[in-house]
């Protein structure tokens, strides 16, 4: 009898629901990080022009290029002659061109065409091209055709070459860390000696003071930038410092992530067993030693799940490092650095490509090195062991 319900509660519908909404989530995670992949090694041009998912087969792109100006003529057999090439990428091949974009898909690669001007133009496969007339080319700016070309698939690492070797990406990196180790660190340790007096000490207006650290989780981010920029900036002309340093940065990412912290580490600490602590106390233990000996161990993976949490919102964070560090060479941080190599408009999409897995190389070990606790700290309350 229990084999039979058994097995009718695994193959029940809302076992199957749950396996076909857990499959739809990977695959819908899966998916756009393949894409973006696979577009690190593609040029812009490809990007552009066609989908990753075709990136293993040729594509059809169409082009406008300029031929030589008039001071590359040559006199050769009585004709006035310029000639070059026009692909650097030795994988692309031509299949049409001409003067017009209206009938250049009507002209096949490597035959004579004349232009308006009573030329004639060649446009070889290969990309060399031949433009030939019976008078002197006198004009200024080199003339515009217009090819489609046949793009072999091509993949490189020029994208990580301009990322990891551009200039200052280096010193931003080390920046980086600089900002995150410390802004991790210190809202964590905050938070958990707040979070054990929330949880095992008595005093007056403790659970009032509990709701309003709470109610700062709805505070918008946005909104209190500029009177904290402004804040900070007293202090500093007071002391006689600068407002946009490191530990103005730290301090900013401890406040937005303190509420946070304290509510989840408060949750988890309240849930440790009463008796545990009613011993040490027992024993003589202070509440130092109380928190340090027991309640820090006990709460290393909601410590850790909250420092994973933390990493990676510093890390990735680009508002708060441009309000309170700003975009100087010296303190610059990744994210700025790569908005920066992207181009003013952000026309360089090819470089964020190569950049979000250049980014995600430290958080994601730091997500494996701590994915023990992680686990843990999820199922807290849910459990108990």
């Amino acid at each position: 009898m229990m084999t039979r319900l058994k097995g009718l509660y695994l193959a029940s519908p809302l076992r199957l629901l749950t396996h076909f909404l857990l499959i739809i989530l990977v695959v819908a995670w899966t998916f756009p990080t393949l894409g973006l992949f696979v577009s690190s090694f593609r040029s812009a041009d490809e990007i552009s022009s066609t989908g990753w998912w075709s990136s293993l087969s040729s594509s059809s792109q169409n082009k406008r290029v300029r031929l030589g100006e008039a001071n590359l003529q040559e006199l050769i057999d009585g004709k006035y002659v310029i000639s070059g090439e026009l692909l650097s990428n030795k994988s692309t091949k031509v299949i049409n061109f001409g003067d017009s974009f209206n009938n250049f898909l009507d002209n096949k690669a490597s035959t004579f065409i004349k232009l308006k001007d009573s030329s004639e133009l060649m446009i070889n496969e290969n990309g060399s091209y031949r433009w030939t007339s019976e008078n002197s080319f006198s004009h200024k700016n080199g003339k515009r055709v217009f090819i489609n070309v046949l793009v072999e698939p091509n993949f490189s690492f020029d994208n990580y070459d301009y990322v990891l070797f551009s200039e200052g990406l280096g010193k931003a990196f080390l920046n980086t860390l600089t900002v995150t180790i410390p802004a991790t660190i210190i809202p964590i340790l905050l938070a958990a000696f707040a979070s054990y007096a929330f949880s095992w000490m008595d005093f007056p207006g403790r659970k009032m003071l509990f709701i309003v650290i709470v109610g700062l989780l709805v505070v918008p981010l946005q909104m209190s930038l500029i009177p904290l920029l402004s804040l900070y900036s007293s202090i500093g002309a007071f002391l006689n410092i600068s407002a946009k340093s490191y530990p103005g940065v730290w301090l900013a990412h401890t406040a937005f992530a303190l509420p946070l912290a304290i509510y989840l580490l408060r949750n988890y600490m309240v849930g440790i067993p009463k008796e545990i602590i009613e011993s040490a106390r027992v024993e003589g233990a202070s509440h130092f030693q109380i928190f340090s000996q027991l309640v820090l161990p006990l709460s290393l993976p909601a410590l850790a799940s909250f420092a994973i949490f933390q990493f990676l919102w510093v890390w990735n964070d680009l508002l708060v490092s441009i309000v309170f560090l700003g975009s100087s060479s010296d303190q610059v941080v990744m994210t700025t650095k790569l908005r920066q190599l992207m181009g003013t408009y952000g026309g360089d999409y090819q470089i964020l490509t190569a950049s979000a897995f250049v980014t995600i190389i430290v958080p994601l070990l730091v997500f494996l090195g701590l994915q023990k606790y992680f686990v843990k700290g999820l199922v807290a309350g849910s459990v108990k062991e």
